[in-house]
């Protein structure tokens, strides 16, 4: 494969050399792509898989429209470079605006700390995953149901352009994800942890204490009271920042929903105040190390740290270069696809909130009657509009941690929950467990960062909430 991978780069030369001037920009993207799928639930083995494939897209622009084509053949690449070139100028009637970006010829490869997962054989992944199973399964009898997914996947890319980059990047990235179900009559409670990296297999081989709080989650939960809804004071710990930094503010940074969506772009307007002079936020793949880092993204623009919010004020979004040159900012590096069925799109690569000066303790202080939430089990966005489920939480009685209670939601407005952020915590943790979708493009792996946050009026979900 790496002969073939190193011949087509010839290939795509030769093609963009024949074709660059048809239209204003011409890109072809190839993608070796080798990975391993397992899939348990319950005594059940639903997948268990290796695969290899090899693929590529061709995207060309003339006059602002865009035409794609994938293709799986390299001997078809010419047709499909003239059936992208076609539907562009099928569609073009404008002008093509591009944000400049160095152009550059580069090979590079994300580097490992530990074992590569290719070297370590199938059975040897499946027996992992039934060890984790088997930790679930056999924690107690309450557990009803539970899943391991195992997945790593190598790729290698090679991006040409008409511009005159050529760019070779490599990656592996591994994930495992575990869930188990309690039932007790009525009442069904679930526990999850996924864990991610793109450094070594070896992160995924000593996790037997995580997956086994998963359980005890689950478990535990069947006999706490649910929370009483209402609006409280919430601290949350950095687990759930990161999410909520992504998912609720992160979505809105990215330029492309604010291009399409006039009402986003007003209100993500720059210099708006979000949030106290001590609230710093920031998307970048350039620290090394996370799920979302890479030197290049799929449009070959170096990746970036964007600062997004400063001293609470918004001063950056995240851009593609068609966005960029639309809204006359700088390309950040934030293209990227998920695999080369899929044109990129603006994507988020590393979120978070800086940390603060407030001891985690002091968060609590003062807080009569409140919620701490820790962990995550799901959640969702609707614009500017969030709704999120801890994985657990205690009740916040005169300044301490009281009883747990289960069934807690965290919901409200990003912007209003931004200002309403009292405390931001000293303490800061990297969550690489996320896998983002966007326009179908699902379980793109992202890293997510932040540190523990005091927010008043939250809207507290649970049993008789008003």
């Amino acid at each position: 494969m790496p002969t073939l991978l190193a011949d087509a780069k010839d290939l795509l030369s030769d093609l963009i050399a024949r074709y660059r001037y048809e239209v204003d920009y011409l890109a072809i993207r190839l993608e070796n792509s080798e990975g391993t799928s397992i899939f348990l639930r319950g005594d059940k083995v639903e997948t268990l898989s290796e695969g290899l494939s090899i693929g590529g897209q061709v995207r060309a622009c003339y006059k602002g429209g865009w035409g794609f084509a994938s293709f799986n053949q390299l001997s078809t690449l010419a047709e499909r470079v003239e059936e992208a070139i076609a539907a562009a100028k099928i569609v073009g009637d404008e002008e093509t605006i591009l944000a400049p970006i160095e152009v550059v010829q580069d090979v590079c490869q994300l580097p490992l700390t530990g074992t590569d997962p290719r070297k370590i054989p199938l059975a040897q992944k499946k027996e992992l995953c039934d060890r984790y199973n088997q930790i679930l399964k056999s924690y107690s009898d309450r557990i009803s149901t539970t899943s391991v997914r195992y997945s790593d996947s190598t790729q290698r890319i090679i991006i040409a352009t008409s511009e005159g980059a050529l760019i070779e990047q490599s990656w592996v990235d591994i994930e495992m994800r575990f869930a188990a179900t309690a039932r007790n009559g009525e009442i069904v409670q679930t526990g999850r942890e996924t864990v991610g990296s793109r450094k070594a297999y070896e992160d995924l081989t000593n996790l037997d204490e995580q997956v086994k709080s998963a359980a005890q989650r689950a478990v535990d939960a069947l006999s706490l009271p649910p929370v009483k809804g209402g609006v409280y004071t919430v601290v949350i710990d950095p687990i759930l920042t990161g999410l909520f930094v992504h998912e609720a503010f992160g979505h809105l940074s990215e330029a492309d929903m604010a291009y399409e969506n006039p009402d986003i772009l007003e209100v993500m307007s720059m210099g708006r105040r979000f949030g106290s002079e001590e609230l710093q936020i920031f998307d970048g793949a350039a620290p090394q190390g996370h799920r979302g880092s890479y030197f290049y993204d799929d449009e070959g623009t170096p990746a970036t740290t964007t600062q997004l919010i400063k001293d609470g004020v918004l001063v950056g979004r995240l851009h593609s270069r068609e966005t960029a040159g639309k809204l006359g900012e700088t390309a950040t590096g934030n293209a990227r696809c998920l695999n080369y069925h899929y044109p990129p799109i603006v994507r988020m690569t590393n979120t978070w909130i800086e940390r603060g000066k407030t001891p985690v303790a002091d968060l609590f202080q003062g807080i009569k009657e409140g919620v701490y939430a820790r962990n995550w089990l799901g959640g969702m966005t609707n614009g500017e509009m969030f709704t999120f489920s801890a994985g657990e939480a205690w009740m916040i009685r005169d300044g301490k941690i009281a009883e747990p209670v289960r069934d807690v939601t965290l919901s409200g407005n990003v912007f209003k929950t931004l200002a309403d952020i009292e405390a931001i915590g000293d303490d800061f943790y990297w969550d690489e467990s996320g896998g983002c979708g966007k326009a179908g493009q699902g379980g793109l792996p992202v890293g997510c960062g932040g540190p523990s946050l005091r927010i008043r009026n939250v809207v507290v979900g649970g049993e008789a909430a008003e």
